[in-house]
Order: structure tokens, then C-alpha cells, then sequence
């Protein structure tokens, strides 16, 4: 099956996490972030993940100052989303709700979890 242009890989989503947790990074700081020893083959492995990212309007970078900065442009819940919507559309029909009730059930919920979704479905019953 063909990928939607877009799809994050898992490469890509470990730079994108690295990203949202530091703010913005140099490609070395990515580098070290990400990996253990830092290498020139490494460099340019994260180099080609941010300028897929960067292509995929998911990265942008700051060439105003060097070595360049990189920050995400995509929000995490954002990306948790359109990742829920796609699950949604391959398993149930573009329905949301059997995956929130499969993933609940499964997972459970804690006690602060039920106050967080008792108060967000509230808020929806507010704005509707």
C-alpha cells in the first residue's frame, strides 16, 4: 500500500518527539539527542529526515542564523489526530468512536484520566 505524502515515518517521528521536547536543535543536537555516538553518516541521516519533514510542511528551519535551527511546525496532538482519523478510516469505517472504546477498554482508564475525559465531553456538550 502506497504512503500519503503525509505519512511520518518512525525515523521521522523520533526527530519530530526530539524536536518537541527541545523546542529547536541544531543537526547536532538532534544527533546527540537521538544517538549514542555521534557520527558524520549519522549527521547526514538526521540532515535528510529534517528535509523530508521540512518538505512535508512538518519542520521548519531558521537559516537567519548557523548552523541552522530546526523547531517542529506540527503539533503533537495534531499529528495524534490525523493518525487516530487514519486508523479510524482503514478500521472502522471512519468512525471514531469503536477505536476510543477499543483502546479504553483494553487500556482502561485512571481516575484522573475519567475527570479529564468527564470534563472534555462537558465542554463539547457546552459548545454544541
Amino acid at each position: 500500500m502506497a504512503r500519503t505524502p503525509q505519512d511520518i515515518t518512525d525515523a521521522e517521528l523520533s526527530v519530530l518527539q526530539a524536536l518537541w521536547e527541545l523546542g529547536t536543535a541544531t543537526v547536532r543536537e538532534l544527533v546527540e539527542k537521538l544517538y549514542v555516538d555521534s557520527t558524520l553518516s549519522l549527521n547526514a541521516t538526521v540532515q535528510k529526515l529534517l528535509e523530508r519533514l521540512e518538505g512535508k510542511k512538518c519542520v521548519k528551519r531558521n537559516r537567519k542564523v548557523w548552523p541552522h535551527q530546526f523547531s517542529a511546525t506540527l503539533e503533537r496532538e495534531e499529528l495524534i489526530a490525523r493518525q487516530l482519523q487514519t486508523t479510524a478510516d482503514k478500521l472502522c469505517e471512519g468512525e471514531i468512536h469503536p477505536l476510543l472504546t477499543c483502546l479504553v477498554k483494553a487500556r482502561g482508564l485512571s481516575e484522573e484520566d475519567r475527570k479529564s475525559l468527564r470534563g472534555l465531553l462537558d465542554e463539547l456538550d457546552r459548545t454544541e
